[in-house]
């Protein structure tokens, strides 16, 4: 079944580990993904951008899907099936269609309206039981949140809080400064335990991601990371002409070599947040 993310945060950020939120974009990412986590005993956080959740045919799909996969594959480690940088709307329609978690991603409302909403889907998220993530500073985006502003959402309520400290999203460029660890301190400071989020996993150093987590980073976002991992294994197939031989292009021939190229990018990444064994 799948389960709301605060608990597997809270003993995350307990624990100086972080879990891994996966983005998945169609039937092949959430089993790699699902597979993955139980072959580890790792709790896991299945990511769905609004995009991608159109893409699916609707978050009551995605919702079915999940569910599904979950009981027919005999998953028994903590699920939370989580909205990426909701809308004010898209978070309420997840959460109607059975998502157990979701971020509101407020950011590029001025502070008090960005309060105002978070605090009404705090609200039914609670009655629901479903857990929420917060956004101050574009996370994703290069930019640095205010400590004092992160303190004020976190004492909002919210389960989790995504605070930007320098990371963005895809690929990082070569002139990158790397992430501020000094911001980061004083956010941890100011939220206490608080479970901080890290978007933009892909391609931040190992190193940094370690020294992140230490720092109060208890979920690592990762999804361009595993798309070019996917890309690539896809593309070697069809190079070396494996879809030509036999049967070869048949969608689950075809598609086998990016599915297992995730399974492995996942692993790596568990490994890296040290959720391992965890579940």
């Amino acid at each position: 079944m799948l389960v709301s993310a605060k608990e597997m945060l809270q003993k995350a950020k307990a624990g100086k580990y972080a879990v891994g939120q996966f983005n998945i974009n169609n039937l092949e990412w959430t089993k790699a993904i699902l597979l993955t986590a139980q072959e580890l005993n790792s709790p896991v956080i299945l990511g769905v951008s609004e995009g991608a959740g159109k893409y699916m045919c609707g978050y009551n799909t995605v919702t079915g899907m999940v569910k599904g996969m979950i009981e027919t594959l005999n998953i028994t480690v903590p699920v939370a099936l989580h909205l990426d940088h909701g809308s004010y709307e898209g978070a309420l329609k997840a959460m109607e269609d059975g998502f157990s978690s979701v971020m509101f991603d407020g950011s590029h409302y001025p502070i008090e309206e960005n309060v105002e909403k978070t605090k009404e889907i705090i609200r039914i998220a609670t009655e629901k039981g479903i857990s929420v993530e917060a956004e101050d500073g574009v996370v994703g985006g290069g930019e640095v949140a205010d400590p004092d502003e992160c303190k004020r959402i976190a004492d909002l309520g919210v389960t989790m809080l995504a605070a930007g400290i320098g990371n963005i999203h895809g690929v990082y460029p070569e002139n990158w400064q790397g992430l501020n660890f000094e911001v980061l301190e004083k956010i941890q400071e100011k939220t206490g335990t608080m479970p901080l989020v890290l978007h933009g996993g892909t391609g931040i150093p190992a190193e940094m991601v370690k020294k992140a987590i230490t720092l109060g980073v208890s979920k690592v976002n990762v999804n361009t990371e595993c798309q070019l991992a996917f890309a690539a294994a896809t593309r070697k197939y069809i190079e070396e002409g494996k879809d030509q031989q036999g049967k070869g292009f048949d969608p689950r021939k075809l598609l086998a070599p990016g599915t297992e190229a995730i399974k492995a990018t996942v692993k790596e990444k568990m490994e890296l947040f040290g959720s391992v064994g965890k579940a």
